[in-house]
């Protein structure tokens, strides 16, 4: 293995396993975290460390710190709820303005390339799913929907709700008890990606903008439903195992 993948590896190790922690309430909400010794506990370097952090931070979980670093940001089960909603509704208007007001045939095509890639992530298995790949491009096809529309004020807007907890197109848990069904909701979610494509390109503003709102409501179901069958959960610490599509 290469540095970089090295790299990239001891990163996904940190992110898991920070997420978790923040998640389950390991660390609470307002705890500073400092460099030197969590990556001594860690037993990685430090640039796979911040990048691990820079990735929380954007999720919403974590948030900077006067002077540098990180503190753990504290949020609640209705906040959770809340952004994921507001995402949903951005992204439909931005659907929907992309179908409304035409896309260049080579930003379409770019965004069927970040399609394609995301097919690729698919194994031959329900559960055969290259989980970081479909995160990252999953990241980079719902930034690609943000910018269609054209509208810098809505992609402003819309970069500010994804650093909410939560709102991310790719906050996620991959929990052990539940990666497996975790896995079978990606397939879905790409239908609704191919659908959401497929609107845009035919011009079908209401459709696109339906179809971008379920794909984010999907994760306020996917909450609920964890909430619902585990009510050992705390409504301030939710233990999730979730996409946010």
């Amino acid at each position: 293995m290469d540095m970089h993948a090295n790299a990239r590896t001891h990163a996904t190790r940190a992110l898991i396993d920070l997420r978790q922690r923040i998640l389950s309430g390991g660390l609470a909400g307002g705890t500073r975290l400092f460099e030197v010794p969590l990556a001594e506990e860690l037993d990685i370097s430090r640039t796979p460390l911040r990048e691990a952090l820079s990735r929380l931070a954007a999720e919403g979980l974590l948030d900077r710190a006067p002077g540098g670093g990180f503190v753990v940001r504290s949020f609640a089960l209705a906040d959770v709820i809340d952004t994921i909603e507001l995402r949903g509704v951005l992204e439909g208007t931005a659907a929907r303005l992309a179908a409304e007001r035409g896309v260049a045939p080579e930003r379409m095509q770019a965004l069927r390339g970040i399609l394609a890639r995301l097919d690729e992530c698919f194994g031959e298995g329900p559960d055969d799913v290259d989980f970081e790949s479909y995160s990252d491009l999953n990241t980079e096809f719902h930034a690609a929907i943000a910018e269609l529309a054209g509208s810098a004020v809505l992609s402003r807007e819309i970069a500010r709700v994804t650093r909410l907890p939560f709102a991310s197109p790719s906050a996620f848990l991959p929990d052990s008890t539940r990666l497996d069904a975790f896995r079978r909701t990606l397939s879905p979610a790409q239908e609704q990606h191919r659908a959401l494509v497929e609107a845009i390109g035919n011009r079908e503003g209401t459709r696109a903008e339906m179809i971008a709102r379920e794909h984010a409501r999907a994760a306020r179901r996917n909450v609920e439903y964890i909430f619902a069958t585990d009510p050992g959960l705390k409504a301030d610490v939710p233990g999730l195992a979730l996409i946010t599509g």
